[in-house]
């Protein structure tokens, strides 16, 4: 920003400023008319040389009023500390009024400039505006107070002064009073109102950490479960949250919120749970949330809100890390979308979400297309990015193409206030600098309307905001500002000569590029998006699931992750593995081996579902992988069967075997998506065919049939021993004993027969018959399901 035109005047009237110079003229006629004869002037005292000693430091702690006006008394106190060695005796302290500076450039040069230089920091006021001090003891501090009526500062014209308080003093090393040390700080000298006001957009950020996790609770309000219970001192009384709102609603301010952090608070105000460790506890910061959400949606009634996509994503680390890695991109639109509808309910108020904020306002062509892809057709940047070789400081917004706005904050307004901001010397100094910058933007150009935007920092302290606050409230006289929104910014005439070129990717800070999210993480959210897309089709209630991990997901390309690697990581950590963890509640129950005895069989196989919500859209695959040996369904090697099952209930699912040959058979057990994604691990189990084929039926059946056989042989064999042994007892007889005994063979001969060729008698015909052969199982194998009496055991 090349600012070192001249300011142009906008001093009082004409007739007023002769009047002052024409007193000051009578004033000083005696004097002159006394002094025609006037020696060489001396040589300056030594207390004037150029010195950059900073033997003693001077702290300015208030400087009131910030912006006098004409009676006033300026009063600035603060203190002197000796940083020496030695004791500064003789001591004095002065208040010194410089030249009106020309430039905002001469502005940061002189809050730059350290050591005394006498043409630049003008000379001591002196008379009962110096303040002595006999002496200052090594390390000691003294307080002082100078007040000091305006007029006798001898302001001429408008503008911004430089105004220094020195302490002057000597040492035991030296012989001669010099200043050894000096403090710089600014006056801006406006009076009266000018004719055209500059327009004046401060944003006020209301953005915080992340601090809800993705945990939920098991009951129906599934309540939510925090990191840590470290926001409610950010909204408890003297908190940083708590100051912004507060402060903020006194102020003319433009409210940027992460809708992420209104949910957050929201859930406080229930029941909720913190981590203590692998425990939960209770949280207890109801009140603190509910009064804090109250006192913001009072504050921004009146006041424009932005809000930025739900948890305000980091867009140049998509732009450079994230976009090339699949499905990255597609979390923005979503994250806007819900935004509006977060604000809108918690807040009662619509907020536009037409705007991107990159981090530092800094943008290069990729973060420019990361926005608006998002739907944003706005970009808030800032001139260190943009820069103006211009002489002023042109209207905040330009056109960028594409139909896109670029609002270009002013870098050095929006930087004011990045320090540290607790000692109030610092503070002090830093509300007069920004106080001179918005004069100087003024006095550019003043016949001419500009609208100008500041953006300080995401994640300002409560000490930054207290600065911000008393820097605003300075400007509330409106004498040279006028407050603006950012939605007026943006909607101002650009000024034809400001800038519409995006920079280069080369001339993006390479400081910011070091704080983007890695690669890695992007990688990291793509996988938990996997997970649970995978996951949730199976979900009966699959709201209670996408909606928290969503948000997380959201959170894990927040800016606040900046600076914070580890952090970041273990929260992306956590959030994986508790989905992880959620999804194996829906497993396969592991199997012992099996043993099918059988030529069929079901196989059952479990699955166990632990969520307290029912699961559908699964299918259950089972695989043979030789199926050769073993075949499911009546022929194939893989058989699938639907799955759906109630929270906290198992289903065993049944499939049907058929067995071709004996030995083991590795099996393979898969949960399916209903689209066709593996869900889960795998089971594998081994099922031993050990069955009776028609082959093994036929040698049994051989085998019995022989057994019958032999024992007929043998039967027959004893029967005829028998009848020989008949015969040979017979034939020993008497002749009388054996007729009685012909006479009955001869009755009895149409019962019994005899046999002619042998001799004996015949067998009987009751004689037991011949067992039949076992008729062998050789049918074609059944492809009906098994039986109740086939089931295999496990």
């Amino acid at each position: 920003m090349a600012e070192a035109a001249d300011f142009q005047s906008t001093s009082r009237s004409p007739a007023r400023r002769w009047l002052r110079r024409a007193a000051s003229a009578m004033v000083g006629a005696p004097l002159l008319a006394g002094l025609l004869y006037v020696p060489a002037a001396p040589p300056a005292s030594a207390a004037e040389k150029a010195s950059p000693s900073r033997t003693v430091d001077v702290s300015l702690d208030t400087f009131m009023p910030t912006t006098p006006v004409e009676g006033d008394t300026l009063t600035i106190s603060g203190t002197v500390t000796n940083k020496g060695k030695e004791t500064v005796s003789g001591a004095q302290v002065d208040l010194r009024v410089g030249s009106r500076m020309d430039s905002r450039g001469e502005i940061d040069a002189v809050a730059k400039r350290t050591g005394f230089t006498p043409s630049n920091d003008g000379a001591a006021l002196g008379g009962p505006y110096s303040i002595k001090i006999p002496q200052l003891a090594a390390g000691l501090s003294k307080d002082f107070t100078i007040a000091v009526p305006v007029d006798k500062l001898n302001l001429d014209d408008d503008g911004v002064y430089q105004l220094g308080v020195s302490l002057s003093g000597r040492t035991a090393s030296t012989s001669y009073s010099q200043v050894l040390g000096i403090e710089r700080t600014f006056l801006p000298w406006q009076p009266e109102a000018t004719d055209k006001k500059t327009q004046v957009t401060y944003l006020w950020p209301v953005i915080s950490s992340t601090h809800l996790s993705a945990e939920t609770g098991s009951d129906d309000q599934q309540t939510p479960v925090f990191e840590n219970d470290d926001l409610a001192a950010e909204l408890g009384p003297g908190g940083r949250l708590e100051r912004l709102v507060s402060l903020g609603a006194e102020l003319p301010v433009t409210w940027v919120v992460d809708p992420d952090l209104l949910a957050t608070v929201d859930a406080m105000t229930r029941n909720y749970q913190v981590k203590d460790g692998t425990e939960r506890v209770p949280g207890r910061y109801q009140a603190v949330a509910k009064q804090w959400l109250n006192s913001l949606d009072k504050a921004v009634q009146d006041d424009k809100v932005i809000a930025l996509p739900y948890g305000d994503p980091d867009l140049a680390s998509l732009a450079h890390r994230g976009k090339d890695v699949s499905g990255s991109l597609s979390h923005l639109q979503p994250a806007t979308e819900v935004a509006e509808t977060t604000v809108e309910t918690i807040l009662h108020v619509k907020p536009s979400v037409d705007f991107a904020w990159p981090v530092d306002g800094a943008l290069d062509p990729s973060i420019v297309d990361i926005a608006t892809s998002a739907g944003a057709d706005k970009l808030i940047a800032r001139n260190d990015s943009m820069r103006d070789e211009l002489p002023y400081t042109p209207n905040a917004a330009r056109p960028i193409g594409g139909g896109t706005t670029a609002v270009v904050a002013d870098a050095s307004l929006s930087t004011a206030f990045q320090g540290d901001m607790t000692r109030a010397g610092d503070s002090t100094q830093a509300v007069q600098q920004f106080l001179a910058h918005t004069l100087a933007v003024t006095q550019q150009q003043p016949g001419k309307l500009r609208s100008i935007v500041i953006a300080p920092q995401r994640m300002p302290t409560t000490a930054q905001a207290e600065s911000m606050a008393t820097a605003l409230r300075a400007l509330s006289a409106q004498r040279w500002t006028q407050p603006s929104d950012l939605i007026a910014a943006a909607a101002a005439k650009p000024d034809d000569r400001a800038t519409t070129k995006v920079p280069g990717a080369r001339k993006y800070p390479a400081q910011l590029r070091k704080q983007e999210l890695p690669v890695q993480a992007f990688l990291d959210m793509k996988t938990t998006q996997d997970t649970l897309d995978n996951f949730k089709v199976i979900l009966t209630a699959a709201y209670r699931v996408v909606t928290p991990f969503g948000n997380a997901i959201n959170r894990e390309m927040s800016t606040s992750w900046r600076g914070r690697a580890e952090e970041a990581t273990a929260y992306r950590r956590s959030v994986q593995e508790h989905l992880e963890d959620l999804t194996t509640e829906v497993q396969l129950i592991d199997k012992s081996d099996l043993t099918l005895s059988g030529r069929s069989a079901t196989i059952p196989v479990t699955v166990q579902n632990q969520l307290l919500q029912g699961v559908d859209h699964l299918v259950l695959r089972l695989t043979s992988t030789k199926p050769t040996r073993l075949k499911l369904n009546g022929g194939d090697a893989v058989s699938e069967l639907p799955v759906r099952i109630d929270g906290g209930h198992s289903q065993s699912v049944k499939f049907t075997a058929s067995a071709n040959a004996n030995g083991p058979v590795p099996m393979t057990a898969q949960l399916y998506t209903e689209d066709g994604r593996p869900y889960g691990k795998p089971m594998h189990f081994t099922v031993k065919v050990s069955e009776i084929t028609p082959t093994v039926m036929l040698v049994i059946a051989g085998g019995f049939l022989l057994l019958a056989l032999a024992g007929i042989r043998m039967y027959t064999h004893r029967k005829r021993a028998a009848a020989r042994e008949a015969d040979t007892a017979e034939a020993t007889e008497p002749v009388e004993a054996r007729e009685p005994a012909d006479a009955a063979g001869t009755e009895a001969a149409s019962g019994t027969g005899t046999d002619p060729e042998a001799g004996t008698t015949a067998a009987p015909s009751d004689d037991p018959e011949q067992p039949s052969d076992p008729t062998p199982d050789t049918g074609a194998q059944s492809t009906d399901p098994s039986g109740q009496g086939e089931k295999v055991d496990r």
